[in-house]
């Protein structure tokens, strides 16, 4: 019994027209970059001088020669945390946290990256970042490091970092100081320190307020005073006779029994007896 066999036939040039099209399809892949959201690119021409710092590409579809290559990088806004070990203005060492927002500028991405390299954040920020926080840090006390001057502090070595990184094509946003460390007796005597300060406050403002509220029952009781003097100084007898007679008549209409002596008291005035 003879095996039925099937027989393929490429039409002439067909194996050459397949090879062409994968070779194409491969050169395609690797001629085609895709740059996302909050990205930039520069050219690596292998075949010529290397980055190409006339153009930065931006976000989407981008299609390069197969021979070069896309470097694509951040170019949206970036922080970089560090703890470093500075002295203070009297020599004693403190650990201080800080956070740096950083971007790189878009149009001299390739400058960049040309003279620092693809990892300019360590070739660039690091240095300076230290040089900064040393030098500022040099400038305060513990008890100011700690407390009351972190803004300060922060601007300070927010200015002192643009100088360092001035024509460096890189650019720092803002500076956060989020810890500084101190040895565990300078903190508890800096705490303690500010804990008096603040009762000593707290007590003079107790004292404070006790000696307005005093002011004020005196220049209370001084008006009460000189209200009661003019008040005498105006009833005369006449007056007060006229007043007494007046209760009087007002007290006889009372259902309740009694003796009113007319006339008999002091000055004229009635004498009331009692109840009966």
């Amino acid at each position: 019994m003879a095996s039925n066999q099937l027989d393929i036939k490429f039409p002439k040039g067909g194996v050459f027209i397949i090879i062409i099209a994968v070779i194409v399809l491969i050169i395609f892949s690797k001629s085609t970059v895709t740059i996302g959201p909050g990205e930039g690119g520069v050219i690596f021409e292998t075949l010529g001088n290397g980055i190409n710092t006339e153009k930065t590409y931006g976000e989407g579809f981008h299609i390069v020669l197969p021979w070069n290559k896309m470097i694509v990088r951040k170019v949206r806004q970036q922080s970089i945390s560090d703890e470093m070990n500075v002295l203070s203005v009297n020599g004693l060492e403190v650990k201080v946290n800080g956070t740096i927002w950083y971007e790189p500028e878009f149009n001299n991405l390739g400058k960049l990256i040309k003279t620092k390299g693809e990892d300019y954040e360590h070739e660039l920020l690091d240095p300076a970042i230290n040089a900064a926080a040393r030098s500022v840090v040099g400038r305060y006390t513990p008890e100011q490091l700690y407390s009351s001057k972190r803004d300060v502090i922060e601007q300070e070595i927010l200015d002192e970092i643009k100088i360092v990184l001035k024509d460096q094509f890189l650019i720092v946003k803002r500076v956060l100081v989020e810890d500084v460390k101190l040895p565990t007796t300078i903190r508890t005597a800096i705490e303690t320190k500010l804990k008096q300060e603040q009762e000593s406050l707290e007590y003079e403002f107790r004292i404070a307020k006790a000696e307005k509220e005093a002011q004020r029952q005196k220049i209370d009781a001084e008006g009460k005073a000189v209200a009661n003097k003019i008040l005498s100084a105006s009833l005369t007898d006449k007056i007060l006779q006229e007043k007494g007679i007046s209760a009087t008549l007002e007290l006889s209409k009372s259902p309740n029994s009694k003796v009113i002596v007319i006339g008999s008291g002091e000055s004229g005035m009635p004498i009331i007896l009692g109840n009966q």
